[in-house]
């Protein structure tokens, strides 16, 4: 397929999708709102998206996490992907790790005044009605960049014998049980505590390789925890089995930790977007199985995922391609589980005249990316763009490219089926006409607790569609001639109930 020809399908689809919902969806031809994911992860290792630098006053740390939700809501996105454990430490009062250097500039210190960033930030993003996954990094424990002494309670003090030093990073050992039991407490401490959407880790398992001085690679050292599984009678296994056999046993432990506690939380992984150079044919690359001993595929085709967001920050057309690679990790979803792709926005030059060595893409790449999602995953796509600043930054027009065409509308979440399928109730609506348009006033029916309201509005012969979060149950709707409105409620989990219909009332 040439590249004309690949393009113009994918707009063709992208055409039909939203077109699908203008046309009205629903039995009774009311329109519905796309079904599709939309998230950007917050990075804060090295404050690459929050705060923007260490030492901040807490009021400006809040004022910054807002102006980045609002940017979401703005585009409407309706998810973000707030990483709070960088390094062995929490950007959230953790009883268990120190907080993290990135907030105060000084491990071990809270914010002063004190407040909880992981509360804050969830109470905002629901207040928006955008959903909040956390994002931990379960191995590594410090970064090169790190510029501040370890705090006494941080893990390089306290666990020494699970720790290791890998060229200029530390790292827990995978094989010490002591690593996994540490990277459980974390996750069941969040889980308990929080009223958190999501759980979400990404690429970093065993570290990606480094080389010493004399261009060597540095071998993980590793030697004594292997020694020691062999001692205790387990089956014989290669080491670099035995190393995937670890990350396999994190992944399966952390859903089934995530679903004991909370059902509903979905979990996420984004994984180095090549699984095996040669998966598909033609694609070369880092060889994530044998190097960073993640074998995705057997995670996605076991079905400890919720989402799968494999990291294809690669162009549509190379030896890393976009389409290929998506549609082969499509193939090997047989759980059915919501795949949604990572995007490289980092790669979006900063302006349409300047081409930077690092920064060479233009933003219709990832606009085009995007279509080609919805065609190959037609039925619940999404994407994820990393990261948020790019998308503040407007990078080559980004976000406005966004604003004005693929995310033109807002869009629900996509349903997670196998999770649960208790609908919301008919809600109760009464519209009264105002001077701006209409107010409207909602009641939450019986069943499943709401999430969102999809709000249709009709004015003259045309509908349009507002999605509100549930707690906004009084609102002002600008427009003339506003004659009715139709509303319905979607729980936690994507799934709508009924449709209430209200005449405008004088």
């Amino acid at each position: 397929m040439t590249r004309r020809t690949l393009i113009g399908a994918a707009r063709t689809a992208a055409f039909a999708w939203l077109a699908c919902f203008a046309a009205g969806a629903r039995a009774d031809d009311l329109p519905s709102p796309p079904r599709e994911f939309r998230a950007a992860w917050i990075a804060t290792v090295s404050n690459i998206d929050w705060p923007s630098r260490k030492g901040l006053p807490t009021d400006q740390q809040k004022q910054e996490l807002r102006n980045l939700l609002d940017k979401a809501v703005e585009l409407h996105l309706n998810a973000v992907i707030f990483q709070v454990r960088p390094e062995a430490d929490a950007l959230y009062a953790s009883k268990i790790e120190p907080w993290s250097e990135y907030l105060t500039g000084t491990m071990g210190e809270p914010p002063k005044p004190f407040y909880d960033p992981l509360k804050f930030a969830i109470d905002e993003a629901h207040r928006r009605g955008l959903q909040l996954h956390v994002w931990l990094n379960p191995y590594r424990v410090r970064n090169k960049g790190a510029k501040t002494p370890a705090a006494p309670a941080h893990a390089s003090r306290t666990m020494i014998e699970s720790v290791r030093r890998y060229g200029s990073y530390l790292w827990f050992d995978p094989g010490d049980p002591a690593a996994l039991d540490r990277f459980n407490d974390v996750l069941a401490d969040i889980l308990t505590r929080y009223d958190i959407d999501g759980v979400h880790i990404d690429d970093y398992f065993y570290p990606y390789q480094e080389k010493g001085p004399d261009g060597k690679l540095i071998p993980f050292p590793d030697e004594d925890t292997y020694e020691e599984f062999g001692k205790k009678g387990h089956e014989k296994l290669e080491r670099d089995d035995w190393r995937r056999e670890n990350c396999n046993r994190l992944v399966e432990q952390m859903y089934e930790t995530v679903k004991k506690h909370k059902p509903w939380v979905l979990v996420g992984i984004s994984p180095f977007g090549i699984w095996r150079p040669g998966n598909p044919e033609g694609v070369a690359g880092l060889d994530s199985y044998a190097t960073l001993y993640a074998d995705a595929k057997k995670w996605l085709n076991e079905g400890w995922v919720d989402y799968f967001t494999p990291q294809l920050y690669w162009r549509i057309e190379g030896e890393q391609s976009f389409p290929k690679l998506l549609a082969w990790w499509h193939s090997e979803d047989t759980k059915q589980r919501h795949l949604w792709p990572g995007l490289g926005a980092h790669n979006v030059r900063r302006s349409a005249s300047v081409k930077e060595a690092r920064t060479v893409w233009s933003a219709e790449e990832i606009i085009k990316q995007i279509e080609l999602t919805r065609q190959e995953v037609p039925d619940g796509p999404g994407d994820v763009f990393f990261s948020m600043k790019c998308l503040v930054d407007n990078r080559d027009g980004l976000a406005d490219k966004l604003k004005s065409g693929v995310y033109k509308e807002q869009a629900l979440i996509p349903a997670s089926p196998w999770l649960g399928d208790k609908q919301p109730g008919e809600p109760q609506v009464a519209a009264k006409k105002s001077a701006e348009g209409a107010t409207i006033d909602l009641k939450p029916g019986q069943g499943e607790k709401p999430w969102l309201w999809v709000v249709r509005i009709k004015s003259g012969d045309n509908w349009s569609i507002q999605i509100a979060p549930a707690g906004q149950t009084h609102s002002n709707i600008a427009g003339t001639n506003i004659a009715e409105v139709a509303v319905s409620a979607v729980s936690r989990l994507g799934q709508e109930g009924p449709v209430t219909r209200a005449q405008v009332q004088p």
